[in-house]
């Protein structure tokens, strides 16, 4: 992180981190809790290893991260990680068309398990399909491969779909209260459909979200194979995102050791810390669609709950546009 953005989050959250002087002992500063937390997030290193290179003690190293990363979600999310306004989805559907003409498209979702280590008295909550004990991150990703919006924190045992159905972020989507645009013609066409979220087979078809055709139809359709060429170069600026997050951030290549409640924390500072370096232009995209992001997050499991007749009309749609007009 260059040192313009590091001043700058420190003047953000400086009154929120500085301590009192007390007459036992001088305060760690709030410049050196903001370092001991980057150096959490950047390296994944464990408290001990952390303590030893600032001649803090383990507990201490636990409560400076807790503490800094709450600071940097409350400062740093109004500004970089905001509700999604109606202007905020209608840029996002217009920087879909011009980069992969794909239409009404407001951006594209996936849902990753963060790996912790077993939590106390409710570590059964969190034992996933995995194998591991893991809390689930949501997220839209926008074109330009920032987080719109997150939700953090889901159980590990829950199925993936039911995580997002009964997320704040899907029940928005299915209540119809996320500001979403209403419907409109498919790019100028006598079509109507609604502003749409992409992903893929984790997530069930609807009215909102739109997935691929199972492999078996697309083999031997060329309209649905069309779509899913197109949807999959779409969907992948998340898959993307995610790799950008992990590569920045190497808490997430190892099991968090801090509780639950302060590792959904960790997972929101370095989400919203992911949004302030791309606006920033401190973090490098290299034409990320292009590119293979080695991350450590863990993928949904597949979703096999039955879809309405509207949503399968609505991706036969889609499915007619792409087929005449890409």
């Amino acid at each position: 992180m260059c040192t313009k953005c590091f001043d700058y989050i420190l003047d953000l959250i400086k009154n929120d981190i500085q301590k009192q002087h007390t007459n036992w002992r001088e305060p760690i500063g709030p410049e050196e809790r903001l370092v001991v937390t980057l150096r959490y997030l950047a390296t994944g290193d464990s408290f001990g290893t952390i303590g030893h290179s600032y001649h803090i003690g383990f507990s201490t190293v636990s409560v400076i991260i807790e503490e800094v990363c709450e600071a940097i979600w409350k400062r740093l999310q109004p500004i970089y990680m905001r509700e999604p306004t109606l202007e905020d989805w209608e840029v996002s559907i217009s920087g879909f068309y011009e980069k992969w003409q794909f239409p009404n498209c407001c951006g594209s979702i996936d849902g990753k398990h963060v790996t912790v280590k077993c939590p106390d008295k409710t570590g059964s909550n969190y034992f996933s399909y995995l194998r591991k004990f893991s809390f689930v991150l949501l997220a839209i990703v926008g074109p330009d491969y920032k987080f719109i919006s997150i939700d953090v924190g889901g159980y590990g045992k829950n199925s993936d779909g039911g995580i997002f159905e009964e997320s704040v972020m899907g029940r928005k989507l299915a209540d119809g209260t996320f500001n979403i645009p209403s419907s409109r013609p498919l790019n100028g066409q006598n079509v109507r459909t609604p502003c749409v979220l992409i992903g893929d087979q984790a997530f069930a078809l609807s009215s909102y979200m739109m997935r691929p055709y199972p492999e078996a139809q697309a083999r031997y359709y060329r309209r649905k194979e069309k779509f899913n060429s197109i949807l999959g170069s779409a969907s992948r600026v998340v898959e993307n995102a995610f790799g950008i997050l992990s590569s920045k951030w190497y808490i997430f290549h190892r099991p968090m050791e801090t509780k639950v409640t302060t590792s959904i924390t960790v997972v929101k500072a370095a989400c919203v810390l992911h949004n302030f370096l791309i606006e920033r232009k401190a973090e490098h995209i290299n034409n990320p669609i292009e590119e293979q992001f080695e991350h450590a997050l863990e993928d949904f499991s597949l979703n096999n709950r039955r879809s309405s007749n509207y949503a399968f009309l609505i991706r036969e749609q889609f499915a007619d546009y792409f087929n005449t007009h890409a």
